[in-house]
């Protein structure tokens, strides 16, 4: 396994300290010294440990007055709701699972009425990269996460891509929580999903995507019952 560069592994480090500490919009953070003296590395690291959170709207730094949490918490494109800071990690699994299955079934809808033969050439190749991914035991949660955001925008809504952050953010916790162990499941409902999408047929792509969605739920009903997931996030 790779070991994560430095500056990843110190952001990390930080925004589980800002978690654990619930710090709220606006309260100041310990000053760079103490901030390396916590998590164990250089000031330099920090400093750009920092930056990269300000360019993600988490924080901001005020000439002479030091490091503070950003007004909003926006988070970064990928995390525009600041999923990142919930620490009930069950619930928000639960709870955009919800969400997922109230908007991308109609997604799927969409981009069946919607896609043109390039977009649709694109969806089958994302789905042969995750199939291979999964067969040689890698992980696909990047390309999941493609797969999904290519089919949003190929349902020609220009909303709908603003929107599916929220559903990277479930895929890949779905992904981590699971072990990448929804394999079959996985295979088989992309290949629904994309076939009916070419065939532009939006029942079928509204139904496979909400068989996905099913299976992903019923994994994680079951996985939540059967196993003390995060014991303080119950």
């Amino acid at each position: 396994m790779k070991t994560k560069p430095l500056v990843e592994s110190t952001i990390e480090r930080l925004i589980d300290y800002i978690i654990k500490n619930d710090l709220e919009p606006l309260q100041k953070l310990p000053t760079e010294l103490e901030l390396a003296s916590l998590l164990s590395v250089g000031r330099s690291t920090v400093r750009e440990a920092v930056k990269a959170l300000v360019g993600r709207n988490i924080l901001e730094v005020r000439q002479g007055a030091g490091t503070f949490m950003a007004r909003q918490r926006l988070g970064v494109s990928t995390d525009p709701l600041g999923l990142t800071f919930v620490k009930n990690k069950r619930k928000l699994i639960k709870d955009l699972l919800e969400v997922r299955m109230m908007i991308e079934p109609r997604i799927a809808a969409l981009a069946a009425l919607a896609a043109t033969q390039e977009d649709i050439t694109v969806i089958h190749a994302l789905r042969k990269e995750i199939e291979e991914l999964i067969s040689s035991g890698e992980d696909h949660t990047q390309k999941d996460i493609e797969f999904h955001m290519k089919i949003a925008e190929s349902s020609n809504n220009i909303v709908l891509p603003t929107l599916t952050p929220a559903i990277q953010q479930a895929i890949s916790l779905f992904v981590d929580v699971t072990n990448r162990t929804l394999r079959t499941e996985t295979i088989e409902t992309h290949r629904a999903i994309s076939d009916a999408i070419e065939a532009h047929n939006p029942i079928a792509a509204h139904d496979a995507m909400t068989l996905h969605i099913v299976y992903n739920r019923t994994h994680i009903a079951n996985l939540f019952k059967n196993t003390a997931f995060q014991e303080g996030d119950k």
